[in-house]
C-alpha cells in the first residue's frame, strides 16, 4: 500500500495535472486499465490525492515569498518568468475582485487545465491575499475539485464496466 501512497502522491505533485489526474489514475488503475494492480479503495485514493493537493497548496504559497526575493535579484529571472507570473496574477484577478477569497477557491476547484493550487496558490500570492484566507480558500477549493473529479471518475468507470460496452469492444 506504500508503494500505491508514494505513486498517487507523485502524480497529484505534478503541475497541471494534480488530483484532476492522479485521483482518475488511482480510481481507473485496477484490473480495468491495468496500469496500477492492486490499488487502494477509492475512497482511500480519494484522502491520499486531496491532503497531499491541500499540503501542496499551501507549501507552494508559503516557500513563494522567500523563493521570489532571492530570485528576483537575477536578470534572467525578471526576464523570463514576468510574463508567467503576470498571467498567473491575470488568470486569477478577476475571481478575487468579483468574489473575494471564495473566488480563489472556485478558481482552484474548477478541475480544467491551468487552474488548481500551483496557479491559485502563485495567483493569490501576488495579489496579496492573506495566509489564512488562502488557507481555507485552498482547502474549500482541493475538496470541490476533489469532489468533481472523483464523482466524473466513478460514473467513467460505472460506464466502462457495463456489458454493452464490452461488447461493442470486442465487435
Amino acid at each position: 500500500m506504500l508503494k500505491q501512497i508514494v505513486f498517487l502522491t507523485l502524480v497529484t505533485l505534478i503541475p497541471a495535472l494534480e488530483l484532476r489526474a492522479s485521483i482518475p489514475y488511482g480510481i481507473l488503475g485496477k484490473e480495468g486499465l491495468g496500469i496500477i494492480p492492486g490499488l487502494m479503495p477509492w475512497p482511500a485514493v480519494v484522502l491520499v490525492c486531496v491532503v497531499v493537493n491541500i499540503i501542496l497548496g499551501m507549501a507552494v504559497f508559503y516557500v513563494l515569498s522567500p523563493l521570489l526575493g532571492w530570485l528576483e535579484r537575477f536578470a534572467w529571472f525578471k526576464r523570463f518568468f514576468s510574463p508567467i507570473l503576470a498571467r498567473a496574477r491575470g488568470k486569477l484577478k478577476p475571481y478575487v475582485d468579483r468574489y473575494g477569497e471564495i473566488g480563489v477557491a472556485v478558481f482552484i476547484g474548477i478541475p480544467l487545465p491551468g487552474s488548481g493550487v500551483y496557479t491559485g496558490a502563485v495567483g493569490a500570492f501576488l495579489l496579496g491575499l492573506d495566509r489564512r484566507k488562502f488557507a481555507v480558500a485552498n482547502v474549500i477549493g482541493v475538496l470541490i475539485a476533489g469532489t468533481v473529479v472523483t464523482a466524473v471518475t466513478l460514473m467513467l468507470q460505472a460506464g466502462l464496466s457495463l456489458p454493452w460496452l464490452e461488447w461493442i469492444c470486442k465487435h
